[in-house]
């Protein structure tokens, strides 16, 4: 395994889910953990999945500029929005999905497509989910 350019730590506490607490290392995420009323919980707190849909837009949107700049392509405005499903499988288990909306400007359709899809093989959440779970990415300009 290659050196790691950068190691997150982030500790949970308490109940997980169903009103834990995450914090990292350096105290710069610090949240309580709640079930979202949609799941029959109080809400009232962050969720893992919320956690990780922020994780991979943040990181996708980099990839996605990163690529635009490697290949000197002006974006004048762009945001990435991803959801991430909880899912209930066989047996008791669960299991994720996610779709990656990405919205572009600056640029034609297929340009947009060509930029989103090369981005979708730089970006390490994208490769670390690759094949694990259901991906649907589409993007949009405005």
């Amino acid at each position: 395994m290659a050196d790691s350019l950068y190691t997150a730590v982030a500790t949970s506490t308490g109940d997980g889910r169903a009103g834990g607490h995450v914090v990292t290392d350096d105290s710069a995420l610090d949240v309580k953990l709640a079930i979202p009323t949609s799941m029959g919980g109080p809400g009232g707190g962050t969720n893992p999945e919320q956690m990780f849909a922020a994780g991979w837009a943040a990181c996708f949107h980099s990839a996605l500029k990163g690529v635009a700049a490697a290949q000197k392509v002006q974006i004048t405005d762009s945001a990435v929005v991803a959801e991430v499903g909880l899912n209930k499988l066989d047996g008791g288990r669960y299991g994720l999905s996610a779709a990656l909306h990405v919205e572009l400007s600056g640029v034609d359709q297929a340009t947009a497509d060509q930029l989103v899809e090369t981005a979708h093989t730089v970006c390490p959440y994208s490769n670390a989910t690759r094949g694990n779970i259901a991906v649907t990415i589409d993007a949009t300009v405005a």
